[in-house]
């Protein structure tokens, strides 16, 4: 029989366990969790949630039989838990247990706190398991923040500020630590924040001059910030942060420097006319800034199929898929769509960002493993987030490093699956396909291949990835967007019967959401026809690329690894990029200047889009615009 005191420390225990577990699928803060909340009126944790809830606590406390009935309160479900262990006995798994670790060994995230007494370890931990949806004991303080807990650069951002404030460190006490190659962990965090706070300056040494001060001809007024600088500003007021960005924005865009969101005047195709905003002035721009690859935006089958089917079918449907908003022409596009994908079944849903949530989050659980590329579209990286599971980072198309978080997920009892971009949207490279499948294959694993750039581009037949590589069928699953090549809206998945059909039931994205129109679906069944009944398109898209690619590679610009419609233009210094775009604009020519968040700091870069509608001149016209604009600004040396 137990004590009155180990009694205590028992349901203490116990409770303390549950929050994390409560915390963890809510991302409320634990200090918002009562004994004596109620679940639904209270906390808003719906059925849904309570189940996730329910499962995670039968598994952290390996309970069996599992637990049943319904808990109203996380006293109730202490109580509930406590009986289903034999009241006061030792929990059957002991202490609870991390993952391993980044050595192998296994470690206690708590109990390293604890046994050290590290305030600022358990700061560290507390605020990330606010920002990553991690129960306590899934985040070992020795694991790399990237590769093995898919921490990436926003989330660290997001950590650091949390565990600053509840330190009380002074503002920029804990600049650059991030940055520092001690940091990689969560014990390196709170060793740097331990050391800011001892010391009472900076925590690590500032990043380097290229990522985050002025160039030395800087003048003196310049405004040496990024759109990083901005992502965690704390305030009672939720919007004081838009207070603090205006005038930075307002002053890149009278610099001319911010010139994103112009309106099109006319349509967009080789040329179009943009209305400056700033200037009020209207200008016909070779337009190197679409994703229209294949010129299908502006073909006449698909501007007239969607005009007949709208006055057919209406505006738009009234309702989600499941509840009146699902058209004939819904199901002729999601068959038409797996044929040329040549797999058995398609959901389309309203958005290729919305297929990337949806999917993600209804297949991956929290005991189930993610494994990502650091390089891939911030879908990819929500859903993941959204889905709850763990999250594994491996470096950009690094196939070694794949390779070791498989080995190390290969004991877990949760599935596996492999996400990655078949075309980096900011790189123009592609995916590492045939490693992938092996890897996958050796360690039992699934694969998904985002093609919203490969597809209408890469393959004879611009099916995509897959097609590109030979490995039709090797895929689980292939999701795209039809914004881009298909001149369309929308998102969609293609892969087994089954699959697709447990997504349309558990897919949250899809099940309560409206989906495209029918005038939309129509346009893109006519663009899939076109596509079809036209390969000189692909055919002219690709000499379209190898022509600009040799002539910007020839004058010496830093064009990456691509090898798809995208062509990065390498800059690195944030302000260098800025200028440059400007430049380029100012000689009519429109394309995309990348900054932060869309590249990492000191990564900027120009993204120029080639489509099979440029002709022959305009490709030399661009060529020596870009030339022109690199020497003006530094980019390039100048002409002898």
């Amino acid at each position: 029989m137990t004590s009155a005191t180990e009694d205590t420390r028992d349901r203490e225990a116990v409770h303390r366990r549950i929050v994390d577990i409560v915390a963890s699928r809510t991302l409320y803060e634990e200090s918002y969790l009562q004994p004596d909340s109620h679940f639904e009126a209270d906390l808003g944790i719906d059925s849904v949630i309570l189940e996730s809830i329910l499962a995670s606590v039968n598994e952290d406390f390996a309970l069996s039989p599992p637990l049943t009935g319904d808990p109203t309160t996380i006293r109730e479900l202490v109580d509930a838990v406590r009986r289903a262990r034999g009241d006061g006995e030792e929990d059957a798994r002991g202490d609870v247990r991390d993952e391993t670790s980044a050595d192998g060994a296994e470690t206690t995230a708590e109990g390293d706190a604890a046994a050290e007494g590290d305030a600022v370890l358990e700061t560290v931990l507390a605020a990330a398991q606010r920002h990553t949806a991690y129960a306590r004991h899934q985040l070992p303080v020795d694991a790399d923040l990237e590769s093995e807990l898919g921490i990436d650069s926003v989330l660290l951002a997001s950590v650091l500020a949390d565990a600053s404030r509840d330190l009380g460190l002074a503002h920029g006490l804990a600049d650059g630590l991030a940055d520092s190659p001690g940091a990689s962990t969560l014990r390196g965090l709170a060793d740097g924040l331990r050391a800011a706070r001892d010391a009472g300056g900076p925590a690590a040494p500032a990043a380097p001059a290229a990522q985050e001060a002025p160039s030395p001809q800087a003048a003196p007024e310049w405004d040496g910030r990024s759109m990083k600088d901005f992502v965690e500003k704390r305030d009672p007021d939720l919007f004081a942060k838009t207070r603090s960005f205006a005038p930075y924005l307002r002053r890149r865009e009278a610099e001319h420097l911010y010139w994103y969101g112009m309106p099109l005047r006319s349509r967009c195709g080789n040329k179009a006319v943009i209305l400056d905003e700033q200037t009020g002035r209207e200008r016909e721009f070779l337009m190197f800034a679409s994703n229209n690859y294949l010129g299908l935006a502006n073909h006449p089958r698909v501007v007239e199929a969607i005009c007949e089917a709208t006055r057919s079918y209406g505006a738009t449907h009234t309702g989600s898929r499941f509840i009146g908003g699902t058209n004939a022409l819904h199901k002729e596009l999601e068959r038409r769509l797996a044929a040329f994908k040549q797999r058995p079944a398609c959901i389309v849903y309203p958005g290729g960002y919305a297929a990337n949530l949806g999917t993600i989050s209804a297949l991956v659980k929290s005991y189930d493993t993610l494994v990502v590329d650091r390089l891939n579209h911030m879908s990819i990286a929500d859903g993941a987030r959204l889905s709850g599971g763990i999250r594994k980072i491996y470096q950009h198309n690094d196939m070694a490093d794949l390779e070791r978080i498989l080995k190390r997920a290969d004991d877990r009892s949760g599935g596996r699956l492999i996400v990655a971009d078949g075309v980096f949207s900011m790189h123009g490279d592609l995916c590492d396909l045939p490693e992938i499948v092996r890897l996958a294959k050796e360690h039992d694993a699934r694969v998904m291949i985002d093609d919203a750039h490969a597809t209408g581009v890469l393959g004879e037949r611009g099916t995509g990835t897959t097609e590109h590589f030979g490995l039709k069928g090797e895929v689980d699953l292939e999701l795209g967007t039809m914004s881009k090549a298909l001149a369309g809206m929308g998102g969609f998945v293609v892969g087994e019967e089954e699959v697709i059909e447990y997504l349309r039931y558990y897919a949250n994205s899809y099940v309560f959401a409206a989906n495209i129109p029918a005038g939309v679906a129509a346009g893109l069944i006519a663009a899939i026809d076109v596509i079809e009944s036209e390969p000189g398109r692909i055919t002219r898209l690709w000499d379209n690329i190898r022509f600009l690619r040799g002539q910007l590679a020839d004058a010496g610009f830093d064009l990456e690894n691509t090898r798809s419609a995208i062509l990065p233009l390498v800059v690195g210094d944030e302000r260098k990029a800025m200028e440059m775009g400007r430049a380029v604009r100012a000689r009519g020519l429109y394309c995309q200047t990348v900054v932060f968040p869309g590249v990492p700091l000191g990564d900027a870069r120009l993204r120029v889009s080639v489509t099979s509608e440029h002709t022959r001149e305009d490709l030399e016209n661009a060529a020596g615009i870009f030339v022109e604009a690199a020497r003006e600004v530094g980019v390039l040396p100048s002409a002898a």
